[in-house]
């Protein structure tokens, strides 16, 4: 595992997303698992960025666990949010009873 910029926190080993800890602005450049990323728009506190490159469809870890699908490639670094990700989150109410 590589080295992060302390703006950005690595919830899980095996996630492929970073938090953000502080608020970026477009053009600050930090260190994303040993690789120097610039940010291209402003990012606030607790959104994500990509860990690596994610390919589309690929599922999106976080705390280790998947939270939706990459909708289009994803660049290191690049920000995750509603524009590229797909949430996986199926109401409980949609699933039948127990028994």
């Amino acid at each position: 595992m590589g080295s992060f910029d302390s703006r950005v926190i690595l919830l899980a080993p095996e996630d492929n997303c970073v938090a953000v800890a502080a608020t970026l602005a477009a053009g600050t450049r930090l260190l994303i698992d040993g690789a120097m990323v610039l940010i291209e728009r402003d990012i606030g506190i607790g959104h994500k960025l990509a860990r690596r490159d994610i390919a589309p469809g690929e599922k999106i870890l976080k705390y280790g666990a998947i939270i939706g699908s990459a909708t289009r490639p994803i660049a290191r670094g690049a920000h995750i949010h509603l524009h590229n990700l797909a949430s996986d989150y199926l109401p409980t109410y949609t699933l039948p009873p127990a028994g």
